[in-house]
């Protein structure tokens, strides 16, 4: 994966602008034409952003309507207690 990355940042290299920071702004540029790698990787994202991509955009899909105003939902269905009773027995009698 990092030899696929740099291979593009190498092939990157002469489309970058120049996108020197701010205490770069007064040095003379580059003799060579060439971008440093690191000049490369601060400017990718704009060039990605140029050449786009193959995948259509994503469709909105908006917000469900929910419940109608006014509509009651019906009761919920009531449901005795359960309580535990008294234990008789063997499990009562024996030792813990």
């Amino acid at each position: 994966m990092v030899a696929l990355a740099y291979v593009q940042m190498w092939l990157a290299r002469l489309l970058v602008e120049a996108m020197p920071r701010a205490w770069e702004r007064y040095l003379p540029p580059s003799d060579s034409g060439e971008a440093s790698p690191a000049a490369v990787q601060r400017d990718l994202g704009r060039i990605i952003w140029e050449i786009g991509t193959p995948a259509n955009p994503p469709k909105p899909r908006g917000k469900s309507p929910g419940r109608a105003k006014g509509e009651q939902q019906p009761p919920r269905k009531r449901h005795p207690v359960i309580r535990k009773g008294s234990q008789t027995g063997e499990k009562a009698s024996a030792p813990a």
